[in-house]
């Protein structure tokens, strides 16, 4: 079974080559953005499947969001992005890319968002952008384009022109052209232009004032450019506690979404670091792509269902905050950040997880997915269970995040049957195979997410490829555990300071847990149970047999593709020096 992870993995790894369009169009945009090495660190060309890399959505393997607004990057756009025909979101605002707007982009024939604001774009709107008959959302307030605007995009349903020197048909300035619903065409936009031309006067002062607002000299005026939505609305706040801020509040505070304050980002959105006007600190996830029609009330069931899940070791939904192309949830700031952080990025002076808070995080995380699978009606799958999304409070007390947002995230969309979302190297063989998840694919990432907390280490590691063959850290731990080389596995940060004992019994659930067969795995409630010191001894006395059986058998098939290929090698040694 190992054999048929390596090759479900080597399989779904493979079909997303160098020969996929879709990830050469991805990497051609990540190099013309001069994105840094710390920059989309995971969108690699020849070894990841594009499906996979952050900020990344795909259905059934075709790429259809892209989201990569506000990280600093300086480059241009890529015209190669033009040919992902399934693309539906395109956002890359907030950034400080400068060119054109290339003219491959009118090929994005499923487009239905594009979101190119604040950031320097110059030249003109390529006419082709007409030809983007899906296109719903349209957004370029705030660059430096000129020239005139096709006609054609005035039938968009929103579009925000502010802040660049277009005009539209007559060749007259239309410096604030904008629309939040729908304009009624071109016919409508020249009415605009003629009363325009009436108060020529009063557009060029307020021309003026955008256009000092826009190079900052005004700057204490800029940040009063917003669309609010007001907090509280007793018709949909039908659910728990749960508190519906005002988009104005949690801008504000966020400091406008800035940078400085984000926390991490994932396939969800990134998460930012807030203080609310009572210095609250909170941290306000920032979804991705939620400009559908209709989502929102489909957005607001599945919060409240993630709004019952009350449990001291899952993250608490403090409030949501609607737009009609915003959805956002805030949290509790965790003061500790997550066990990914504490393991492999903390900063000179901070200290290390030492033993007893591993094995704490371990059953804490353990007794979370247990609630969620177990005890909520319905149950929440997670789909995404590995250290980065387990979060630690000031107690160093494990607190289970994002979990329910894969569904949250896919609940509008009604032609999904499979979509594979989660982090390669936690993913189960099963899930990547079928696209189907299940409370067992979630024991796997657990089984996983043990190896971090033990190892210190990523799931995968290429720079493992320099001494050994075993990329993923499940295949190096089990060598490892073959060799009985227990001090080679625990991470070197605790020096001797752990428990042997409990060492080996926190890596036999790990390897109980990412059994290739899901039917074998144990379920979350089995593994409170092994971690506490109940069933454990039995269960990998029986494992330690089928792995022997499976040992031998794969060792018979290598004798015997070993035997063929030097029969198949000896033939065609005969037939070549044969009589030509």
């Amino acid at each position: 079974m190992e054999l048929v992870y390596i090759f479900f993995m080597l399989a779904f790894l493979s079909s997303f080559g160098t020969s996929d369009f879709q990830g050469d169009a991805l990497y051609a945009l990540k190099l013309s953005l001069n994105a840094s090495s710390n920059q989309l660190p995971d969108w690699l060309r020849n070894l990841v499947n594009p499906c996979t890399w952050t900020s990344v959505t795909c259905v059934n393997t075709n790429v259809t969001e892209v989201s990569l607004s506000s990280m600093g990057f300086s480059g241009t756009l890529s015209p190669q992005i033009g040919v992902l025909t399934t693309l539906s979101v395109l956002g890359l605002q907030g950034n400080n890319i400068t060119g054109g707007i290339p003219k491959e982009y009118g090929n994005l024939s499923s487009l239905r968002i594009l979101d190119l604001e604040n950031n320097r774009l110059s030249g003109e709107i390529p006419d082709s952008l007409g030809n983007l008959t899906n296109l719903q959302i349209f957004q370029l307030a705030f660059n430096d384009l000129s020239g005139r605007v096709p006609d054609r995009l005035f039938n968009i349903s929103r579009y925000n022109f502010t802040g660049n020197n277009l005009y539209c048909g007559l060749n007259l300035p239309h410096h604030c052209a904008s629309n939040s619903s729908n304009p009624g065409g071109s016919h409508k936009s020249k009415i605009g232009i003629v009363i325009g031309s009436i108060g020529g006067v009063i557009g060029l002062i307020c021309s003026g004032f955008l256009f000092l607002l826009w190079k900052g000299r005004l700057k204490g005026y800029r940040r009063e450019l917003f669309v609010d939505v007001s907090g509280e609305d007793d018709r949909r706040l039908a659910f728990g506690q749960l508190k519906r801020f005002a988009w104005r509040e949690l801008q504000l505070a966020t400091d406008n979404f800035s940078e400085k304050y984000v926390l991490g980002q994932g396939g969800f959105g990134k998460v930012y670091k807030g203080v609310l006007a009572d210095n609250t600190k909170i941290a306000v996830k920032r979804l991705t792509d939620y400009a559908s029609p209709g989502g929102e009330a489909a957005f607001l069931r599945e919060v409240d269902m993630i709004s019952v899940a009350v449990h001291r070791n899952l993250l608490r939904l403090i409030g949501v905050c609607t737009t009609p192309s915003e959805r956002l949830l805030v949290y509790p700031f965790m003061q500790n950040l997550s066990v990914a952080y504490r393991l492999r990025e903390i900063k000179p002076g901070e200290p290390v997880l030492d033993w007893p808070t591993r094995k704490r995080v371990a059953l804490g995380t353990a007794r979370g997915l247990e609630y969620l699978h177990e005890h909520c009606n319905p149950k929440i799958i997670h789909r995404d269970v590995k250290a980065a999304n387990v979060l630690l409070d000031e107690d160093f007390e494990a607190v289970v995040g994002d979990f329910g947002l894969a569904k949250l995230v896919d609940v509008r969309r009604t032609n999904v049957t499979t979509q594979v979302r989660g982090t390669m190297g936690h993913i189960a063989p099963e899930y990547l195979s079928t696209g189907r998840s299940s409370e067992r694919t979630d024991v796997f990432g657990y089984g996983i997410m043990l190896l971090e907390l033990v190892t210190g280490q990523r799931a995968i590691d290429f720079s493992r490829l320099e001494e050994e063959d075993d990329v993923l850290l499940l295949d190096h731990v089990k060598k490892l555990e073959r060799e009985k080389r227990l001090d080679a596995i625990v991470d070197r940060n605790l020096g001797r300071n752990y428990d042997g004992i409990e060492l080996e019994m926190m890596i036999q659930v790990a390897l109980l847990c990412t059994q290739a067969s899901p039917e074998d795995r144990p379920t979350m409630s089995e593994v409170v149970r092994m971690l506490e010191g109940e069933g454990l001894a039995q269960r990998w006395e029986e494992w330690q047999q089928v792995e022997v059986t499976r040992r031998h058998e794969y060792e018979r098939v290598q004798v015997r593709f070993n035997w063929g290929e030097d029969s198949m090698l000896n033939q065609v040694a005969v037939e070549l020096s044969g009589g030509r």
